[in-house]
């Protein structure tokens, strides 16, 4: 198969396994994803989930968040960790809202950036996910099938997003970036991968992570 020809192949069956794409996170508007997604940084989806429906039925606007203080925030957060650091970013990110953009959470990636405690990938994932706006967030799943599959080099996540923006065409990354997410999750995980079930890149893999896996299974 050609570059394009695996590409193609990759687009065809993740549309056929997720026809219907669930986002991760739960939420209701911008600011509940711009929230959740802030609290998913080094924790699980299914953790962040737990949480904030209790964050948010104390506060789900800018307004209300900044009458509770950074402490109030850090003890409903704590079990997704690194609350220190997102209680701050999520009371300070509140008040710029609401100083800045009357409340509301701007669409450009350049702006979402400037917030406390939002990074580029938190940056995409929201401008992708509330406004519709094609971006490609790289996660960790992202990262190793882009290497998995002989899309990238796997240097780096910054280099992985230029490749996968490269090779995708635009109007595909808001979905594709999603179902990557779920097929590397169910069918080709770092940890309890089983080549079989991933035909993927059973079909258009990487020949060197294809024989690394081999030579491990022979081992056991």
């Amino acid at each position: 198969m050609t570059k394009s020809e695996k590409v193609e192949f990759v687009i065809s069956q993740l549309n056929k396994i997720y026809p219907e794409i669930p986002v991760p996170l739960e939420h209701k508007d911008p600011y509940t994803l711009l929230i959740a997604v802030l609290l998913s940084a080094q924790s699980t989806d299914v953790r962040v989930n737990k949480i904030t429906p209790l964050l948010f039925a104390r506060a789900d606007n800018p307004y209300d968040m900044v009458q509770l203080t950074v402490e109030e925030i850090r003890e409903i957060i704590k079990p997704v960790g690194l609350s220190p650091m997102k209680s701050k970013g999520i009371h300070g990110l509140s008040e710029i809202l609401i100083k800045k953009y009357s409340g509301q959470v701007p669409k450009e990636i350049e702006l979402l950036e400037e917030l406390p405690g939002v990074g580029h990938k938190t940056a995409s994932v929201v401008v992708s996910q509330a406004f519709g706006i094609p971006a490609f967030p790289v996660d960790t799943h992202i990262h190793r099938l882009m290497y998995r599959w002989g899309f990238s080099s796997g240097k780096n996540v910054v280099q992985t997003e230029r490749d996968a923006k490269r090779l995708f065409p635009r109007e595909f990354w808001n979905d594709l970036h999603l179902q990557i997410i779920w097929y590397g999750r169910e069918y080709s995980p770092a940890r309890g991968w089983n080549l079989e079930k991933d035909i993927i890149t059973k079909t258009i893999g990487r020949k060197k992570v294809i024989n690394e896996y081999l030579k491990t299974k022979k081992a056991r």
